[in-house]
């Protein structure tokens, strides 16, 4: 697990200064504290900061093949690697490492992009070709590592995070207000564009070739829910074949070199790979878990019953509203995105005393709640397409206080409430948005905290435009497409990203996902509806799996979702400095993205202790985290001062090479 950098001179000029890419290294170094190497060729420079968690000894980066024609730096993990490797042995590669990255690299010299069929992991990649003066860059099919590239001058920069790019020399930017009302809406900029103006991240399941001055953007991989005929089986052997690909899904990604702990969240999906670890396999397992001060955010009884049922070393977090608000500019520092929800933050602070612990993996339970249809935004569809076919009825809106039973009210509320609230395009099932309508309009309100004149175009910021559909996705289930919608504008540039591999690699912590194996996903996305969501029963299938795994208590508890208080973290006997200052009315106007009027009107009552409503604290940390946004990474940033480190592991063509190829 490493942080990667790179600059590319797309026309001649000067050589790639070494301490350039220093100053880009040092400004992620929390990525990767254990190594640092730097390639350089005519045009180029290549950077790694490691993280070593595979190879402790052998597997520092860069890399070269045989020949020393390619060269790479790498991030993430391939788990199956050692499946890999004969056969490239077999072909006649010679191996000096014992690293999943050679791995990547052979395959590469062998297949081109094409070698990313055949990886099983979480990724971002560089490879350069010194034949061909090609660039190859690569993101893993679900986007689980970032990666980041700009133009500017002729000059292409990438890396692992925004900071990173902004060291480099030429590189300015500022934020786009057309996606800042994107995030504002759909809590997530879409990709491939960034909130921050000339830089947009590689795609998930996409790779750059740049060659003689041009970049070209492919796709390798994509989703498909489609259920083929001949998949239809009974409950019991789809069961089996989920029970034995989560195993080995889990399995693998204990590969490492160092101790791996797990997450335990107090629900079902991270108590079954926990169970997973420990029962097959020898592991002694250290468990992490989030606390809240506040019992209404607090799973902590459910957690502490998983880790005694299990009998694992369980560590817990305990986080308050001081603590959050504290952090919280930490938080968006390595978040480097406005952020509607403050749960980053108790990731955060988790990853920070698994590091403390030392740990440098754990295994979590994300993209179970996609893939297995966990989210009440599964079921709210649902029960609003069975209320379109008598649109009428007042029973059957009654149905949705069934869900949401983490907002206040939402159970207890008078029916002509949900009624109204849920009504809006009831009757337009069709639409692949359909799923995802009700939150992106309430969400949308948010919009009259933005200056009107920096929303950007209204055309390009449509759900159709912001978010390109599949053609085949009308021949789709409705729950698939919301299952396609929510992976592709939450998943992957939310969850996996602001808090997850940020919050972790803030501290030197690597998360690994089994539910996201490449397997266990395209698995779950052929699964028949009912084996996912059974009437308003989430998770079907994976519930009768934590039958043979967890206590029954966890099993059958209904899905919590995890979430962090807000109003309260930054007003109050705690709040911190800060939040006054960036929520002045000078402070407002210097950074112009935000209205000051309507702004100060909603600190006002977070101020009097009046109770914020749902969307009214999404608007609350909305504003905050711009305000912080704007003057960490544009109105004050200031990169590292970085000489180049006395024992990096420098490759540099500049001088002339040996005989063998290398320097």
């Amino acid at each position: 697990m490493c942080g990667i950098v790179g600059v590319l001179n797309l026309r001649a000029g000067p050589p790639v200064e070494l301490a350039s890419i220093s100053t880009m290294l040092e400004t992620i170094h929390h990525r990767g504290p254990d190594g640092r190497g730097v390639y350089r060729d005519a045009g180029i420079g290549l950077g790694s900061a490691r993280l070593s968690i595979i190879d402790l000894s052998g597997g520092d980066q860069p890399i070269g093949n045989e020949d020393g024609t390619l060269w790479i730096v790498f991030n993430g993990e391939i788990f199956n690697y050692l499946e890999l490797r004969p056969m490239l042995e077999a072909r006649g590669h010679r191996f000096s490492t014992h690293s999943d990255t050679e791995v990547v690299l052979h395959l590469y010299e062998d297949l081109g992009p094409d070698c990313l069929e055949r990886l099983n992991g979480q990724f971002a990649i560089a490879i350069w070709d010194r034949v061909k003066r090609t660039l190859f860059l690569a993101r893993d099919r679900l986007g689980v590592r970032p990666l980041y590239f700009a133009t500017f001058a002729d000059t292409v920069v990438f890396g692992s995070e925004v900071k990173a790019l902004l060291c480099a020399p030429g590189v300015r930017t500022a934020i786009d207000p057309g996606v800042l009302a994107q995030v504002f809406t759909y809590w997530s900029a879409p990709s491939p564009r960034t909130v921050f103006e000339g830089i947009d991240e590689v795609p998930p399941a996409h790779y750059l070739l740049i060659h003689d001055g041009r970049i070209e953007t492919h796709a390798y991989w994509h989703l498909d829910f489609s259920v083929p005929d001949s998949a239809i089986r009974s409950e019991d052997e789809y069961l089996e074949e989920l029970r034995e690909l989560l195993i080995d899904a889990t399995r693998i990604r204990l590969r490492a070199d160092v101790a791996v702990g797990a997450y335990l969240s107090g629900g079902l999906d991270s108590a079954i790979t926990a169970a997973i670890i420990r029962k097959y396999t020898d592991n002694r397992l250290a468990t992490f878990s989030i606390a809240f001060e506040d019992p209404e955010f607090d799973e902590a009884p459910f957690q502490r019953r998983v880790a005694r049922f299990l009998g694992t070393d369980h560590e817990v977090v305990t986080c308050s509203h001081a603590d959050i608000g504290r952090v919280f500019p930490e938080v968006i520092w390595h978040a480097e995105t406005p952020l509607l929800r403050t749960a980053p933050a108790p990731m955060f602070l988790l990853s920070k005393r698994v590091h403390e612990a030392g740990y440098k993996v754990v295994i979590t339970g994300e993209g179970a709640d996609e893939f297995l249809a966990g989210y009440d935004l599964y079921k709210e569809a649902k029960i609003r397409a069975f209320w379109a076919k008598q649109p009428g009825s007042q029973v059957r809106p009654l149905l949705l206080r069934r869900l949401y039973a983490d907002i206040p009210g939402m159970a207890t509320g008078p029916g002509e409430f949900l009624a109204a609230f849920y009504q809006k395009h009831l009757a337009a099932p069709g639409n692949p948005f359909y799923s995802h309508t009700v939150r992106w309009e309430t969400t949308r309100r948010n919009l009259r905290f933005l200056r009107s004149e920096t929303t950007g175009d209204p055309e390009r910021e449509r759900p159709e435009t912001a978010f390109p559909l599949p053609e085949e996705i009308q021949g789709w289930t409705a729950l698939a497409r919301a299952q396609y919608l929510e992976v592709t504008t939450f998943l992957s540039s939310y969850l996996l990203s602001a808090q997850g591999d940020r919050m972790a690699m803030a501290h030197s912590v690597e998360g690994r996902f089994p539910y996201l194996d490449t397997r266990v996903v395209e698995f779950c996305s052929r699964l028949p509806d009912d084996m996912k969501l059974r009437a308003l029963r989430d998770k079907w299938i994976l519930r009768r799996l934590g039958r043979q795994l967890v206590p029954e208590e966890i099993w059958k508890r209904p899905k919590k979702p995890y979430r962090a208080p807000i109003q309260r973290c930054f007003f109050g006997p705690d709040a911190p400095e800060y939040v006054a200052e960036l929520l002045s009315e000078p402070r407002l106007r210097e950074a112009g993205l935000l209205e000051p009027a309507p702004c100060q009107q909603l600190v006002r009552k977070a101020s009097e202790g009046t109770r914020l409503t749902e969307v009214e604290g999404m608007a609350l940390a909305g504003i905050l985290s711009t305000q912080i946004l704007y003057r960490l990474f544009v109105g004050g940033f200031r990169p590292p001062t970085a000489a180049p480190s006395p024992d990096i592991k420098l490759v540099d063509f500049l001088d002339p090479p040996s005989p063998e190829g290398r320097p």
